[in-house]
């Protein structure tokens, strides 16, 4: 390597990554997060392109005379969860905290964005992508909408995403699928309200919407193949204000999950029929609403191999691992649609305790900081690297 974080260095980011973590940000309110990586990179000499996809920012670095491009891309978001660590950098912002990893996320990109300022003998354009609302909301496709590789296109684009049910030092980047895609949905099932003593007046909702909750189910067992992978999952069920009263409507909430297209599709047909006809079967009727949010998150081959390739030659300590893909979902999928890459994973599993993604109690381990911002480095360096 010609760029290795120095331990003052390492201090530096940890001590980002934990300003980051007192004042989390949610989707498209990350407003402080973009103006620290955009003063960071112009204080490095990159240039710098803020407001696109909202509150996302990249910073560009070009060295020499070919026309090689690479992007690199960090999420910046927080999630709306209580933090329950009682860390000394704990969220300072009530109700949201980084219960992901996206501040680890910035702070490695942005410290590897500075080591590559450092390098010598690049030839190309890296530019470093930071991006609003991974979580639900699609930051990835306004980025992409609004342009991203049209003004800054690209030969291949890589993600990393912390990962705490592997070993620190293990990393993963498929050949293929690592995510699946994701869809919400609601139903709302309408019936006819009625005293909790005399339910044979009405038509209760509540009694249908259980079963449809259980018909769901059927979905994933019985209607696709068992070679296939699917999820239906019932996440919220909400109706009636009073003990005694039988309400008019429930809604049910939650969310779909599968790879190949025609799984989403058949997903979203089953659940038409099932929810309405047992809906029907109890006098009342089921309105449903589902919304594909994410594609799958889908590698290139050669994107891939070239990430496992870097990961244990030029970034001392990692190790590729194989590992099945996971049924979460990833916005990046939409970059991958329209440019050649690869998603990886980097292991971040803590001693003892582990709480895991999306948990109050989760917490990033910096332990593996010098790992991320090497591997960015090294990815830099073999993509445009004068030969």
């Amino acid at each position: 390597m010609n760029a290795i974080l120095a331990s003052d260095e390492i201090g530096e980011v940890q001590r980002w990554r934990h300003s980051l973590h007192r004042r989390p940000e949610l989707a498209f309110e990350e407003h402080e997060t973009s103006r620290f990586v955009a003063e960071r990179l112009s204080e490095w000499g990159l240039q710098v392109r803020t407001g696109l996809g909202r509150t996302g920012v990249v910073g560009t670095l070009s060295r020499g005379s070919s026309r090689r491009a690479i992007g690199i891309r960090a999420d910046m978001d927080a999630l709306p969860i209580v933090e329950a660590t009682g860390l000394p950098y704990e969220s300072q912002v009530r109700g949201k905290m980084h219960a992901c990893g996206h501040d680890g996320h910035v702070s490695m990109l942005l410290a590897a964005a500075r080591a590559c300022t450092r390098l010598p003998h690049l030839d190309g354009t890296v530019h470093f992508i930071f991006q609003p609302a991974e979580e639900v909301e699609g930051g990835a496709r306004e980025m992409v909408r609004e342009g991203l590789f049209r003004e800054f296109p690209v030969d291949a684009v890589y993600a990393l995403h912390n990962w705490p049910a592997l070993d620190v030092g293990a990393c993963v980047a498929r050949d293929d699928a690592m995510m699946a895609a994701f869809g919400t949905f609601e139903i709302r099932v309408k019936g006819r309200g009625s005293h909790g003593a005399m339910p044979h007046e009405g038509a209760d909702p509540i009694v249908a919407a259980s079963h449809i909750v259980c018909a769901l189910q059927t979905i994933a067992s019985r209607n696709i193949s068992p070679l296939d992978s699917a999820v239906v999952s019932a996440t919220q069920i909400h109706g009636g204000d009073a003990w005694n009263v039988i309400p008019e409507d429930v809604v049910i909430r939650g969310t779909t999950r599968w790879f190949a297209d025609e799984i989403g599709r058949k997903i979203e047909q089953r659940m038409r029929s099932l929810a309405t006809a047992v809906a029907a079967g109890f006098d009342c009727q089921a309105m449903v609403e589902h919304t594909a949010r994410y594609p799958a998150t889908i590698n290139d081959p050669k994107c891939a191999g070239i990430a496992r390739d870097v990961a244990p030659r030029q970034t001392p300590g990692l190790r590729v691992v194989d590992a099945a893909p996971s049924m979460a979902a990833e916005d990046f999928a939409f970059m991958l649609r329209e440019a050649p890459g690869c998603y990886i994973w980097l292991g971040a599993r803590r001693q003892g305790d582990n709480p895991g993604l999306h948990s109050p109690r989760f917490d990033f381990n910096d332990e593996i900081i010098p790992l991320g911002v090497t591997f960015w480095v090294g990815l830099v360096e073999a993509s445009l690297g004068r030969t």
